[in-house]
């Protein structure tokens, strides 16, 4: 199911639920106020029909004649014309019934009929209005709910025995009225409002959908190889957040699959050379072109250089992929960093002192101790130690100096440089020489310090390097005990 038509049933939804609940509040509302009107007009009904009831027991005489209608020209009529009267008047008056109710509350005339007779009413409730006071309520007459309103009467037809005039109203006649007012007016609006929901709906599924077709478009470009896709989704809204974010995963991706093709690329660059080393002095030593001894000892001793050169680039690239893989094992242990110190130092000495290198050792008054692994510690060392004795102009100084913080122990080495200074920023980037015209035999092949930035990081700490004027300072940060 797509978004735009899930918005739609969504919207749709809404309207309904919200119609239905406005329709069922709103007819409750509307039958309220019809049960009141209604009530106002049993009660008014009652009042003014009460003195013509009360003349309907009376038949016309000519005048001069003895009556018995007191108040009235006439005698008291039969009971069966009497009850048509009765009936007639229920009829004028508008009314679902006309009762007459003796003393006792109990019915002795029912208008629909002689079903009701003797059924007991109560109307407990009293309302007075200009006319006067009436009595209403709820009662239930041969089965069905009405509300009623009475007074009270005094009529001359004692075997009536009747105290009483009640006019009442079904109560479903209310509600159907009710519902008839309600529920036309309501699936009108509802309809116009369902209408106008699913226009908005629609407008705004084509804004959600817009950008996400786009991002989806996008995506499948780069899924395709094509690491250039963006999109140019904006705003502040979630979706622009989305479109930023997506912008920012596109940009780091093109930048990895540039770096992984740089890498591939210097890789091969590198294995190259030592490998044509061997494949043309083993060429020369199978075909006998190398005559005297001291030629095949040359040979023999380049092809050894260059083997174990290829093995420690491997070596080295597989340090470098289980490092930022998160595959080497780590045993951090209490180091004696001076201890460490010095047994690096005096491994390099002999290269330094090649190039009239001095090595300058500064320690704090208390020899520090560091939680680390004392294996990879030595590999993160031996690297700055060799980059600074290689990279550094003869017969300049090499400094290495360590400070005590409060949480943490620091570890720079100094070391001048030459014209072609080193970029701080791209040192520890794979495969980096700041002098590109070094060869990769005097210089390493570049990989030394990314590696040892990546132990830096799993040992707990930090390396980066700063350039300070002629002095390039790399400094290793890891915790103290």
């Amino acid at each position: 199911m797509s978004l735009r038509f899930r918005l739609l049933i969504a919207a749709a939804g809404i309207v309904v639920v919200s119609l239905v609940l406005s329709g069922a509040l709103t007819w409750v509302l509307v039958r309220n106020l019809e049960f009141d009107d209604a009530h106002l007009q049993l009660d008014r009904l009652a009042l003014l029909r009460r003195a013509e009831v009360l003349r309907a027991e009376c038949l016309t005489i000519p005048s001069g004649t003895t009556t018995t209608c007191p108040g009235g020209n006439g005698r008291l009529a039969s009971r069966a014309a009497y009850e048509d009267r009765l009936r007639n008047l229920a009829v004028a008056s508008g009314a679902d019934r006309m009762l007459l109710v003796a003393a006792n509350r109990t019915i002795v005339f029912d208008s629909a009929g002689s079903d009701s007779i003797g059924t007991k009413i109560v109307l407990g409730a009293q309302r007075k209005i200009d006319q006067g006071t009436v009595n209403e309520g709820n009662v239930v007459i041969s089965g069905q709910d009405f509300i009623g309103a009475g007074v009270a009467i005094a009529p001359r037809r004692d075997p009536d025995g009747a105290a009483g005039l009640v006019f009442a109203r079904t109560v479903a006649s209310i509600n159907s009225l009710a519902t008839g007012q309600v529920v036309p007016r309501l699936l009108g609006a509802g309809l116009a409002a369902l209408l106008l929901a699913l226009a908005i709906a629609l407008l705004l599924s084509r804004a959600f959908a817009r950008p996400l077709s786009e991002l989806a478009g996008a995506a499948e470009e780069i899924a395709a190889g094509n690491y250039a896709a963006r999109v140019g989704v904006t705003g502040r809204d979630e979706i622009g957040v989305v479109g930023r974010s997506f912008n920012r995963m596109a940009e780091a991706v093109e930048r990895a699959r540039a770096t992984q093709r740089d890498f591939l690329a210097n890789v091969s660059h590198e294995l190259k050379t030592p490998l044509t080393s061997l494949l043309g002095f083993s060429q020369a030593l199978i075909d006998g072109s190398l005559q005297t001894p001291a030629e095949r000892t040359r040979a023999g001793t380049i092809i050894h250089e260059e083997a174990h050169r290829v093995l420690r680039m491997s070596q080295e690239l597989l340090d470098l992929a289980r490092v930022e893989s998160g595959q080497i094992s780590l045993h951090p242990t209490d180091v004696d960093l001076k201890a460490l110190l010095e047994q690096e130092i005096e491994i390099v000495k002999p290269r330094a002192g090649e190039r009239q290198l001095a090595l300058d050792l500064r320690l704090p008054t208390s020899p520090p101790h560091v939680k680390s692994d004392p294996e990879r510690l030595h590999q993160i060392i031996d690297n700055l130690l060799d980059n600074a004795v290689k990279y550094a102009p003869a017969g300049t100084p090499v400094e290495v100096a360590v400070a005590n913080g409060l949480m943490n122990v620091e570890v720079a080495v100094s070391n001048q440089v030459d014209q072609n200074p080193p970029d701080p920023q791209r040192i520890f980037d794979r495969f980096y020489r700041g002098d590109p015209s070094r060869s990769s035999a005097a210089g390493g092949v570049g990989l030394g310090l990314a590696i040892s930035r990546e132990l830096a990081v799993a040992l707990g700490g930090k390396l980066w390097a700063e350039l300070d004027g002629q002095v390039l300072r790399v400094r290793l940060n890891l915790p103290s005990i």
